[in-house]
């Protein structure tokens, strides 16, 4: 995959990157792709709802209480019957399988990235 053309540091600090937790996670059936529902805790920013493509490698029951990083300040997104509130992040493996971007310790809900 080719890398994506430069962008200044003004656009990398547009992005809003936070630490969150999942508290919620369900079936999205009516996605085009399998997918789940998720509900996250970003601390004093309150829960937010997305849908992720994560079903190739993540079981519901794994995912309650994994703390993952996601982009909170992207306009929400309707999908099917759902409106995404976040975009949570992650790795494109070979196959197109997600493997989350989580951090390697525990840390408080709604922290930024930078």
């Amino acid at each position: 995959m080719p890398i994506k053309p430069e962008i200044s540091w003004n656009d990398f600090e547009k992005l809003d990157i936070r630490s969150g937790t999942i508290v919620s996670v369900s079936d999205f059936p009516q996605a085009r792709n399998p997918s789940y529902k998720l509900e996250i805790d970003f601390g004093e920013l309150g829960i937010r709802n997305t849908s992720a493509q994560i079903t190739d490698l993540y079981q519901k029951e794994e995912l309650m209480g994994k703390q993952i990083l996601a982009v909170v300040n992207f306009p929400k997104k309707q999908i099917a019957n759902f409106f995404s509130e976040c975009l949570v992040l992650g790795i494109y493996g070979e196959n197109k399988e997600v493997t989350l971007l989580t951090t390697s310790l525990p840390v408080k809900n709604g922290l930024q990235v930078g």
